[in-house]
């Protein structure tokens, strides 16, 4: 079978919303293919001995162009991939179709009913993988409890998230993970650049485009100061907005004062807050006593995985009205005459309403997650639990980064190596 007649084979076994938005697809992938140098490095070491020959990889992601490129990756190193979205509003049907056409098996589009991302899901396990690459841990929760039967033959998977690497180490610690996982998101290349950077710049792109409202001079509370609220809190601050945080943590909220921002707790900041964005990875951190106190007009957005950081069932029992006043805007009109505004309907709003991180963010990412896929096949049979990405990999990452960039640093001396390895020098 020629490459064009697998392709097209895709094509017809995928779940897509409109194949004839193939080419507009297509282009975007090769857009951001051209911004993604360290994954094209990846593909160029290993690509020829094709490591994954034989394997099948099942990814759950948000499904926009930069996974897509990932997936390509995947497939020139030999694997077949099946792919379907991790969160019904962030699958891009051109690029779903695109990808499609181009030699993948994709199950997902915009707006998923629970029903269909259910049965998405299901589907790319029906493909039977070795490999898993998952996003917030609904691909392994399915494998866990209704497709146990595929267990025995899944030699590993990769984990993109905080929120999925916590539901990880619950089944790991209760005895319950039935194979092994990497922890792509502690890994410094991926905290340090993804969760900072990326959500920063991509949260406020979402939030901006979406409302079309200034953000200098306003007030922008952002909830929790983890890596992803210190990159929503950043760029708040650079785009002129007085930025509050509000945590449970005594060290996080110590830093987020000492980094300049005010603190305080959250029925305090509902009264002031003009934009309001979520980064926890829990649930109900905005909440009925909350909203009872918001600032009229306040514009409510998430970017944590879930659509539970803000309480939607209190804000539905609180108004008399909602109506959809712009695309992705929902208002809640409340009985004393105050209206709150949702941004993308809670989801996560720098992919539901936005492109998601920068290019060369998700390169590095996605380098990790490649990464571990190779490492997982190179090391069969490792223990069922989660994993540290090697620090190997994560500096070999950085390294291929800072050599796309043109970037030289300098290496210790020996007489350098000598002192560090010595204990006997000192005043």
């Amino acid at each position: 079978m020629s490459e064009e007649e697998r392709s097209e084979s895709k094509v017809e076994q995928s779940s897509l919303r409109n194949p004839a938005l193939s080419e507009s697809g297509r282009k975007k992938i090769e857009w951001v293919a051209a911004h993604m140098p360290v994954l094209a490095e990846i593909k160029k070491l290993h690509g020829s001995k094709r490591p994954l020959q034989g394997k099948r990889v099942a990814v759950c992601l948000h499904l926009e162009a930069k996974t897509a490129y990932m997936a390509l990756v995947i497939k020139e190193l030999g694997a077949e991939v099946a792919i379907t979205g991790s969160n019904p509003l962030s699958t891009q049907d051109d690029v779903a179709a695109g990808l499609a056409s181009m030699g993948v098996q994709v199950h997902s589009w915009y707006g998923a009913s629970s029903a269909e991302y259910n049965d998405f899901l299901n589907k790319v396990l029906d493909f039977e993988p070795d490999l898993i690459i998952d996003d917030g841990g609904d691909l392994v929760a399915k494998l866990h409890t209704e497709r146990r039967d595929l267990l025995p033959r899944i030699v590993g998977g990769a984990e993109e998230t905080t929120t999925g690497i916590h539901r990880l180490r619950a089944m790991e610690a209760s005895g319950e993970l039935a194979f092994p996982m990497m922890a792509v998101n502690d890994a410094h290349c991926k905290y340090l650049f993804d969760n900072r950077y990326g959500t920063g710049q991509s949260v406020w792109d979402g939030i901006m485009r979406t409302s079309n409202l200034l953000v200098a001079g306003k007030t922008a509370v952002v909830v929790g100061y983890g890596w992803c609220g210190k990159g929503v809190a950043l760029r708040a601050k650079g785009l002129g907005a007085r930025v509050v945080i509000c945590e449970i943590d005594p060290i996080k909220s110590t830093e987020a004062w000492m980094d300049g921002f005010e603190v305080m707790k959250m029925e305090r900041a509902a009264e002031v807050g003009d934009f309001f964005v979520t980064v926890t990875g829990c649930t109900d951190v905005i909440r009925r006593e909350h909203l009872e106190r918001i600032k009229d007009g306040a514009i409510l957005a998430n970017a944590g995985h879930f659509d539970v950081e803000i309480s939607k069932a209190d804000l539905t029992s609180l108004s008399e009205e909602q109506d959809e006043v712009r695309q992705n805007i929902r208002r809640y009109r409340f009985t004393d005459g105050r209206s709150v505004y949702l941004l993308a309907d809670g989801r996560l709003v720098n992919l539901a309403a936005g492109d998601g991180h920068p290019a060369e963010i998700m390169d590095m990412t996605f380098a990790l997650q490649v990464s571990s896929l190779l490492y997982l096949n190179e090391h069969p049979g490792l223990e069922a639990r989660v994993y540290k990405i090697p620090e190997r990999i994560d500096r070999q990452v950085a390294a291929l980064m800072l050599t796309s960039l043109g970037i030289e640093i300098d290496r210790l001396t020996d007489a350098q190596v000598e002192y560090l390895k010595s204990w006997q020098q000192g005043t």
